[in-house]
């Protein structure tokens, strides 16, 4: 099975725009045999949340897609405004949710204590958090950058907490909207992952067959092949590609051949 998130940042601009969406893949997915195959995780944006989740439901989409979002505050109860605690999430149907994202952590300047609490809010109240790790540069050092961020993001957390975490590797230099950036390797994604795993499998005594990993770095039709051909890689954490729906639709056609 491959696993698809569809991030959906800021956008589309209109409910009209994300209903088309949906229906788009639905179609697209409806004469697919054995379309369980794959499982879809959409993060609209917040104010889309809701009726994203009804549209869900009354699609064909309903038992292979779920409802995620893109982050979560990190208290339950507090005066913090214009956040959304995981409370809320769960009540609206969100099952997933993405933590640390590089735009949130780079753009935002969100540091690894603060991810540390969104996380572990999210797993406070029964949300399956979607944790990005990446560098921001390839240099030298990045293994020991991969290492500490794995260190802050889930310090004193349980072995059983971890395990109920999706990891997404993003390398941050991958991203096309970022300055300089260059297109990623399947092997070079391996590589990174095959680090997150060692040290997550030697600090929290974690199976490798436990959790899943995700890459997450300007994919589109043309390159998920390459990276869900390798095993080690169970799906993508897809961005400026799952709001259009012609590109999103051909990207799952091809998770569905892997599967």
């Amino acid at each position: 099975m491959k696993f698809i998130v569809a991030n959906w940042k800021m956008l589309p601009e209109s409910l009209a725009q994300a209903q088309e969406i949906l229906e788009f893949t639905n179609e697209s997915l409806e004469s697919m045999v054995g379309k369980e195959a794959l499982s879809l995780v959409f993060c609209p944006p917040f104010v889309f949340t809701e009726e994203i989740a009804k549209l869900l439901k009354m699609s064909h989409l309903e038992d292979i897609a779920f409802l995620g979002a893109q982050d979560v505050a990190e208290e339950d109860k507090a005066a913090l405004t214009g956040e959304v605690s995981g409370l809320m999430l769960r009540r609206l149907g969100v099952s997933y949710v993405i933590i640390g994202h590089s735009e949130r952590r780079w753009k935002l300047n969100e540091p690894d204590t603060i991810v540390h609490k969104k996380l572990k809010a999210a797993l406070r109240n029964e949300l399956i958090p979607i944790v990005c790790i990446g560098e921001r540069t390839r240099e030298d050092n990045f293994k020991e950058f991969l290492e500490n961020q794995i260190d802050k993001t889930f310090e004193g957390l349980t072995s059983d907490e971890v395990g109920r975490c999706i990891i997404a590797y993003e390398p941050v230099w991958a991203i096309s909207t970022n300055p300089g950036a260059k297109p990623d390797t399947p092997s070079s994604a391996l590589e990174s992952i095959r680090i997150i795993a060692q040290v997550l499998i030697s600090k929290f005594e974690i199976r490798n067959s436990k959790l899943l990993y995700l890459y997450g770095g300007s994919v589109n039709s043309n390159n998920v092949e390459s990276f869900l051909r390798e095993k080690e890689i169970d799906g993508v954490l897809v961005g400026g590609a799952s709001v259009n729906k012609e590109e999103f639709s051909k990207i799952l056609k091809v998770a569905f051949r892997i599967k």
